[in-house]
């Protein structure tokens, strides 16, 4: 028995690195599998992979980044497994350039694939949740989504990446409050793994080690804390965000109110300069921008 039997999960971007480890975890713990990724023959591979080991899987290239493919999407998954408990939103891109180089297609880009990709399938889903729910029907399902330290901190060179990453955590927040109602939870994860999109960068610090031991920044170690959000165990879990690192989880602590200062009246201009160094003093240092 898997803490996912009976439970069906979509996975978008599961062709390769942290997709296609968490589609592996899912199986392995007993649910059914929709693979997405645009590329294909990526999807099926990792759909071989799964049944290979006995596990149930579903190939699917559909386009995350409007709701009219989103809907096929779904409908795909619903007719072949009948319903979807799990939204792993995981797909990406990045188009790092400093901010004064980024283009309109730089920024359009990513945000399209991370912002509104998180944004489409989510939407349907809770409102196929929202309408089962008030029909009655008992609704015990998952929203993970995928931001980043990026998002958390920024990241120099990474403005776009950034600001989308930032957006999906704050999605993630309101969401959570919005769909509790409907038997929904949502979280989100800033995961650090070798991938695709960072080996690039950061080939020499994320490289393999030899021998036998543990790799940090193999992307399986993610999986374990996924596949759990997505498990029926993890119902009363939701609005946070996941920071996870090798064998570290922890929890972010994301922007909340600080110190105040109250004159009980307006500020004249020549006042607030003074009242803000005094409030800097007092605040928590500003947690340091990747690469800064």
């Amino acid at each position: 028995m898997g803490i996912c039997d009976n439970r069906t999960v979509i996975i978008t971007g599961a062709g390769g690195g942290l997709g296609r480890e968490y589609a592996l975890a899912f199986a392995a713990e007993g649910a059914r599998v929709v693979v997405n990724d645009v590329r294909r023959e990526a999807a099926e591979a990792v759909c071989a992979d799964i049944k290979a080991k006995g596990g149930v899987a579903l190939a699917n290239d559909g386009d995350i980044t409007n709701l009219e493919s989103a809907e096929r999407i779904v409908s795909a998954a619903c007719e072949a497994f009948g319903e979807v408990d799990v939204l792993v939103n995981n797909a990406g891109i990045c188009r790092d350039r400093m901010f004064v180089s980024l283009t309109e297609a730089d920024w359009d880009d990513v945000m399209r694939v991370h912002l509104k990709g998180h944004f489409c399938l989510a939407n349907v889903l809770a409102r196929r949740w929202r309408d089962a729910a008030k029909a009655g029907k008992a609704v015990d399902a998952r929203i993970i989504n995928t931001s980043s330290g990026a998002g958390l901190q920024g990241s120099v060179g990474q403005s776009n990446y950034s600001a989308a990453k930032a957006g999906i955590a704050a999605l993630t927040l309101v969401q959570a409050v919005e769909l509790a109602r409907y038997g929904v939870t949502a979280n989100g994860l800033a995961p650090v793994a070798r991938t695709g999109m960072t080996e690039s960068v950061f080939a020499d610090v994320m490289k393999k080690p030899e021998g036998n031991a543990f790799d940090y920044f193999d992307a399986a170690n993610v999986a374990p804390l996924v596949v759990w959000l997505g498990s029926a165990q993890s119902r009363q879990v939701s609005g946070r965000i996941f920071e996870v690192a090798g064998g570290m989880i922890g929890i972010a602590d994301g922007w909340r109110s600080g110190v105040q200062k109250d004159k009980g009246a307006r500020w004249r201009p020549e006042e607030v300069g003074g009242a803000v160094n005094a409030l800097l003093a007092e605040a928590w240092p500003v947690q340091k921008v990747f690469g800064s």
